[in-house]
């Protein structure tokens, strides 16, 4: 008897980097994959937690790099569900924030698949964390933005001056090109005290992170060759990390 095909597409957000970031949801969605589809910023060693019978497809985006347009995914999604059953669409993060998740999930539910989508830790709250910066702390910051550095047009989002001009604490993902352009930002309302540090790689083997002021960011992230994927946050709130403490104490020392 003819097994009965059950197209489905689920999108599984896999964390900041840190393989064990993954949700136990996640890893039990893997379980059943018949497919994977999966980003540049995802460990390998998750693929692991798919059936080896799985098949594993390489779709991921880096800055500079040769990946499937947007578009040739989705179609992707579509067809292979079709053929061979759940597949699992797995990015890094969360696949709602600033994951074009929502874009995929309406382009296949318009071929009548079914979808779900898992939740993953957002990087832009979990690698400051990693790093003992808090987005939020009492009597320091009471709010955070999450803005994107590139818009689908490849400019730093607008709402980037507004946010410059609160109080708020301030990440910015897929700025590292932007940087220039964020320091101008900041500078022009007068905030070019403001802390600021860079984390690439964040909760991986490889985070480095970058820390110091609007004023001299600049320069630190050239001498320290700051590449992508790297997040960056900004407001008072760095201070607070343990890890930064030496930057900032040396600040006070030379009346920085």
């Amino acid at each position: 008897m003819k097994t009965v095909i059950q197209p489905k597409v689920t999108l599984v957000g896999a964390g900041p980097g840190d393989p064990e970031l993954i949700t136990l949801k996640a890893v039990l969605a893997l379980n059943k994959a018949d497919v994977v589809l999966y980003d540049a910023l995802i460990d390998p060693v998750l693929l692991d937690h798919a059936p080896a019978s799985a098949l594993k497809i390489f779709v991921g985006k880096r800055v500079g790099k040769h990946s499937l347009p947007q578009e040739d995914t989705n179609q992707l999604c579509v067809s292979l569900a079709k053929k061979h059953g759940h597949v699992v669409r797995l990015k890094g993060g969360d696949p709602f924030v600033f994951g074009r998740g929502a874009e995929e999930v309406d382009y296949i539910e318009t071929f009548g698949i079914s979808t779900e989508v898992i939740p993953g830790i957002t990087s832009a709250i979990a690698v400051p964390a990693a790093a003992g910066v808090p987005v939020t702390k009492r009597g320091v910051s009471e709010s955070f933005w999450v803005v994107t550095g590139t818009t689908s047009a490849g400019e730093l989002s607008k709402d980037l001056a507004l946010a410059a001009q609160s109080t708020a604490t301030v990440v910015v993902l897929m700025g590292t090109k932007k940087l220039a352009e964020i320091a101008s930002v900041y500078r022009k309302f007068g905030q070019q005290d403001l802390p600021i540090a860079i984390i690439q790689s964040g909760t991986t083997r490889d985070e480095k992170i970058t820390a110091g002021f609007i004023h001299d960011i600049e320069d630190k992230a050239f001498e320290n060759k700051v590449e992508a994927p790297a997040i960056i946050i900004i407001g008072d709130v760095v201070r607070e990390s343990i890890k930064l403490a030496e930057v900032y104490r040396e600040a006070v020392k030379y009346n920085l």
